[in-house]
């Protein structure tokens, strides 16, 4: 079977080999460098106890300095489970989202008519850049040396001039023997409505040739020499070679500056990406014509981590940043985020540069702010919030924002720093939440003190207890959530959702509920999670709390398991929706205390009694069952066997 052109590399760019190479190795976290891309392990292909296998993620290589192994993400696949090449390309395809394709027997055919385009392509370009030196393209010189583009840079940038003639490139081609047809495929020629010869899509323009990872042309841009065409930039149309929406100008030459450690920088358009280029900014790039889709945003993200998208000091590059977050925020993912550089009023890169040099445009992207400072501004700037009302409008759209990201710990953090930002405009006036202290337990005469924050003892610093970065009842609910799954990995699957959506309180509880969710289907979940995190694993079943949970002292008993972890989880969801309505009220307390307020908090506690309490109005035996709803025992026995009665295969986890 061969596969359509274009689609390894789309593989390739959906797919992270640092994640792919990962599931097989353990880093060297001291020798690694995740910011740029620089992974090191022992090799997955030898024994060995140094980290001599190294993956550069950003190009998507591998290399063993020991056994010389080497190769891309197909590669290490095919080789470290054994399997063919298709059999690789489908196992990553699934993993990244991608149907494969239907087997075609003209594929091949496609494959080679590509590499004829491209031929085409690049003559095109020679003969665009030998039209710019004629007596026809001296305005064209003039131009670019008015935008500092002397000779050399013209020369490095490929530039060329499309003469203002009807046929000049068609009768170029021709005469070289090319057929009109790969002239018009390749999207050099257009033909005209009445069926007549074709004509050349570009006249009196300068040209930008547009290349691909690879540094092959696969079309073109040409921009109007002539202050009243009715379009001041063109781009060649889509065609075999050409997806305007999966490729970046300046795509090869960025993305090897960037591995040198550069910052990348996403410009609006061509002469904005030269400008940066030659004043030292060499990793960047820009979409073409259109906004970011999300195609160029995950193949920003493959190149470096933290694009700043440098925004023209107008209304439309403001604009443009808007329609950049929109797009961002359900993709986000930890260690991958994007930061926005705004320039001064009225100017581009370009003018910049040329006005005041590379150092003031180094200065805005040193200033550049992170999303959620855009995020903020696009929901306040030019309002007024003079009102309850106004505020809790404001609150509703943030949180329907934040709800469009998918990782709870970014969605968090987010969440912080709003309620940060929210402050700053509203004031301080809002108290912080404090308990009641009765009196004589306070300050001195502070019946309503706060209590005074307490240090842990020595003992039990490094304890459950000490590390908890959130109320200590719900921590301690979640380690037992987590040792019960790891006692008894048969029920992982049967509370997959749940655990996936679990807002761990600390890192070590993460990492643990990721190694649940990895390794739910090995022989031995257990023995696997303790080769990856012993400290962790170790510090979590040692604990007093978990080690005296009815799961653990039972653990040949998987219903009681079942029916204790099912509850663990419905309480543990009941007491977080309490303490969020608490904290979301406090901020809101700020304004009028109205009768929807106090209803909001009495529900949350209602609610959490519920979960605490369970059925009380069953006669038989009561469990809560999975998803949280009290059913007697006997019911939920019932529902079982309607269930299995109908359950099929699921497809396996993919990894």
């Amino acid at each position: 079977m061969s596969l359509p052109p274009g689609f390894l590399d789309e593989l390739r760019t959906r797919v992270s080999l640092s994640q792919v190479v990962g599931r097989k190795v353990t880093w060297d976290m001291r020798k690694s460098n995740m910011a740029k891309g620089d992974w090191w392990a022992p090799c997955p292909f030898h024994q060995e106890k140094s980290a001599s296998f190294h993956v550069d993620d950003r190009k998507g290589f591998y290399y063993c300095f020991g056994c010389h192994a080497k190769g891309d993400a197909v590669t290490f696949i095919k080789e470290n489970d054994n399997v063919s090449f298709m059999e690789a390309v489908e196992i990553l395809a699934r993993e990244a989202g991608m149907q494969m394709p239907a087997r075609d027997p003209r594929a091949a055919e496609k494959a080679d008519r590509r590499t004829q385009l491209s031929q085409v392509m690049e003559e095109a370009v020679k003969w665009f850049r030998l039209q710019l030196k004629t007596t026809a393209a001296a305005e064209a010189r003039a131009y670019l040396e008015k935008r500092r583009l002397p000779p050399p840079a013209q020369d490095r940038w490929d530039i060329g001039f499309a003469p203002d003639q009807r046929q000049g490139l068609f009768q170029a081609l021709t005469q070289k023997g090319i057929a009109p047809d790969l002239i018009v495929d390749a999207g050099l020629c257009a033909r005209p409505d009445d069926g007549g010869a074709p004509y050349d899509r570009f006249r009196g323009r300068i040209i930008f040739p547009i290349r691909d990872a690879r540094g092959r042309a696969i079309s073109l841009g040409g921009r109007a020499m002539d202050p009243n065409a009715r379009a001041k930039y063109l781009n060649g149309p889509e065609t075999d070679l050409f997806d305007k929406g999966r490729n970046l100008y300046n795509q090869a030459p960025a993305r090897e500056a960037a591995g040198k450690g550069l910052p990348l920088i996403v410009a609006e358009g061509y002469m904005d990406v030269i400008a940066l280029s030659e004043a030292g900014f060499r990793a960047t790039v820009a979409p073409l014509g259109t906004a970011v889709t999300e195609d160029q945003l995950r193949l920003l993200w493959r190149i470096h981590d933290e694009p700043i998208i440098a925004l023209d000091g107008d209304t439309a590059g403001f604009r443009a940043a808007l329609r950049v977050i929109d797009l961002a925020l359900p993709l986000l993912e930890a260690g991958k985020g994007l930061r926005f550089a705004i320039l001064p009023q009225g100017m581009d890169p370009d003018d910049l540069i040329k006005a005041q040099g590379a150092p003031a445009m180094q200065k805005v992207l040193d200033a550049a702010q992170p999303m959620v400072n855009l995020l903020w501004r696009r929901e306040t700037e030019g309002k007024v919030f003079d009102s309850p009302e106004r505020k809790a409008a404001l609150d509703k759209v943030l949180r329907a924002a934040l709800k469009k990201i998918a990782d709870p710990s970014i969605r968090a953090h987010y969440g912080e720093d709003i309620k940060r930002l929210r402050l700053e405009l509203f004031g301080q006036n809002a108290q912080p939440f404090r308990p009641y202290v009765p009196r004589g337990q306070g300050r001195a005469g502070g019946r309503f003190a706060p209590l005074q924050p307490i240090a842990p003892m020595p003992s039990t610093r490094a304890s459950l207890l000490g590390s908890a970065t959130a109320p200590v009842e719900e921590r301690l609910r979640e380690a037992v959530i987590l040792a019960t799954l790891v006692i008894h990995p048969g029920l992982i699957r049967q509370f997959e959702s749940a655990l996936e959506t679990l807002d761990c309180t600390g890192e070590d509880h993460a990492l643990l509920r990721n190694l649940l969710l990895s390794h739910a289907d090995a022989s031995d979940p257990r023995a696997e999670i303790a080769a990856a995190a012993p400290a962790a694993l170790d510090l979590l079943l040692s604990h007093p709390h978990v080690r005296n949970a009815p799961a653990i002292l039972n653990i040949s008993d998987r219903e009681k398991a079942e029916f204790a972890l099912a509850q663990d989880f419905f309480i543990l969801q009941a007491e977080r929706g309490r303490r969020r309505e608490i904290e979301e009220a406090a901020l809101d307390i700020e304004g009028v205390v109205d009768e929807g307020l106090t209803w909001r908090i009495a529900k949350a506690n209602e609610a959490r009694a519920e979960a605490h309490r369970g059925p009380q109005d069953k006669t038989g035996e009561s469990v809560i069952s999975a998803n949280g709803v009290a059913l007697d025992k006997e019911e939920l026995e019932e529902a079982r066997k309607v269930f299995d009665s109908i359950r099929f295969d699921r497809p396996s986890r993919r990894h």
